[in-house]
């Protein structure tokens, strides 16, 4: 593989971690302190949105795997058809309209359709590694393009919306009269003005915020389009057959590997989500760093970016299941900064957690290429089941994610958040301090406690490897 097919392939996955990172950041405090629905109903729209995606999962793996070749390839139809309506869905989910009764309605229908078309971008763009070249060493080059452009797609996208919306989440009557910042103060003006119709500060540097985010999106689908060439199955035989879905789903889940491999980055995946998805909030409401929060999840994903090439290089000398240690290094300063909220401190942890996230966004899409070699020798006369893998594999992942994002915000509900007051009951602030420390560092080390079981080594891997050339 060339370079620039590698940088475009790279380059063509960004804008969806781009809308995505945006929306796990900032999708939580915008439908509470911005479109003013309860906490009960931000659950149900982020668990119901995400759990939509997940479902569409193994529906577009269904159809993909149907699909015949054309002149542009299998995959790659479905990546252009699902764009238009994906940027478009993006937009409407971030319009805050005139009516107040059916908002609810209106964020549950637009999230669910995008977390739907993102489903049909992304099981055929991560599918589309395993037909990029035959050599493992190019898959996981190409897989490094891709995770160093997807985490600085989740960059640009946190900072973009971060730098935009800023400006409806400052607050002058809770920073300049911090007399009024008690536990009694439940009934004053609320610190962000209600924006009751779409004309509002608040609601109109959101719809900017997201006109600029589908601008990207467009300009890395185009990109994408005109510099990779997608290639057909190279072990396929002419008589083999495709295998059938239902049948091959069934094959997927009995195959040891990726089941330990699928359960330890669910578990992972969904502590990832927890932190992204209530750090603005704590931020905001537990930590006293309102003013700083967007700059905290800028160093981040800055760090996250810059220790992918790291990560790489560390797998590739030290071994895919040894890297994965990098990713409970946040577990010790999360827990830090819930116990002593220090500006610095903040910070600190802030850039280690994005030494983490890089690890925990690289391996699982470094690994599942492996997985599916290993599928392939164990069943050689079947094709067509890259898809399955992919799609299964982000079905797991999202709807966890959905799971836990539901209980969280409904968590919210029940210690009795409210929108707009300078500061929250210390139930809520407690219920914060969990689900930023306690909650994932759980779930990450049950994540790696199954990983230790997983069995494809650097051994096996260059086996399997031998094997499928002579295969070839």
């Amino acid at each position: 593989l060339s370079m620039c097919s590698k940088l475009c392939y790279a380059i063509g996955g960004a804008p969806n971690q781009v809308a995505g990172s945006a929306a796990s950041f900032f999708l939580q405090i915008y439908l509470l302190d911005i479109a003013h629905i309860t906490p009960f109903h931000a659950s149900l729209v982020l668990f119901i949105g995400k759990a939509s995606g997940a479902v569409t999962d193994p529906v577009a793996g269904f159809f993909i795997s149907k699909s015949k070749w054309t002149k542009i390839g299998r995959l790659m139809p479905w990546v252009l058809a699902c764009t238009p309506f994906t940027i478009v869905s993006y937009f409407l989910m971030w319009y805050l309209p005139p009516f107040v009764s059916g908002r609810v309605a209106w964020y549950l229908t637009f999230h669910c359709l995008f977390q739907a078309l993102t489903t049909l971008f992304q099981v055929p763009y991560s599918a589309l590694t395993m037909f990029l070249s035959t050599d493992q060493k190019d898959r996981d080059s190409a897989t490094a393009y891709r995770m160093t452009m997807e985490v600085l797609g989740t960059l640009i996208g946190a900072a973009l919306q971060g730098q935009i919306v800023a400006s409806a989440h400052v607050s002058p009557h809770c920073t300049v009269n911090p007399s009024v910042n008690t536990t009694d103060s439940w009934h004053d003006t609320p610190s962000i003005p209600d924006p009751s119709d779409a004309l509002s500060h608040q609601a109109k540097v959101y719809m900017i915020a997201a006109g600029v985010i589908a601008g990207v999106y467009l300009l890395g689908i185009v990109v994408l389009f005109l510099g990779v060439k997608e290639r057909d199955d190279p072990y396929a035989l002419n008589s083999d057959r495709a295998i059938p879905f239902c049948k091959g789903l069934a094959l997927t889940m009995k195959h040891g590997p990726y089941v330990k491999l699928t359960a330890s980055f669910l578990l992972i995946s969904t502590a990832v989500q927890l932190e992204q998805g209530n750090f603005v909030l704590f931020c905001t409401h537990a930590a006293g760093l309102r003013n700083h929060f967007q700059y905290l999840v800028v160093t981040i994903l800055v760090s996250a970016v810059v220790s992918v090439p790291f990560w790489q290089k560390f797998l590739q000398r030290f071994g895919k299941k040894c890297a994965a240690c990098g990713i409970s290094w946040m577990i010790p300063f999360a827990v830090m900064l819930v116990t002593i909220p220090n500006l610095i401190l903040a910070y600190f942890v802030a850039f280690v957690s994005g030494l983490s996230i890089a690890a925990s966004l690289l391996l699982p899409w470094s690994m599942l290429p492996d997985v599916v070699d290993n599928f392939r020798l164990q069943n050689p006369h079947g094709k067509g089941h890259e898809t399955i893998f992919y799609s299964s594999y982000v079905f797991f992942t999202k709807m966890s994610a959905g799971i836990g994002l539901g209980i969280s915000a409904a968590g919210l509900e029940f210690t009795g958040y409210k929108p707009g007051i300078c500061r929250q009951s210390d139930d809520v602030i407690l219920t914060l301090k969990l689900l930023i420390g306690a909650v994932p560092a759980i779930l990450i080390l049950l994540g790696l406690f199954i990983l230790l079981f997983y069995p494809i080594t650097e051994e096996s891997r260059n086996e399997t490897k031998l094997a499928l050339e002579e295969l070839r």
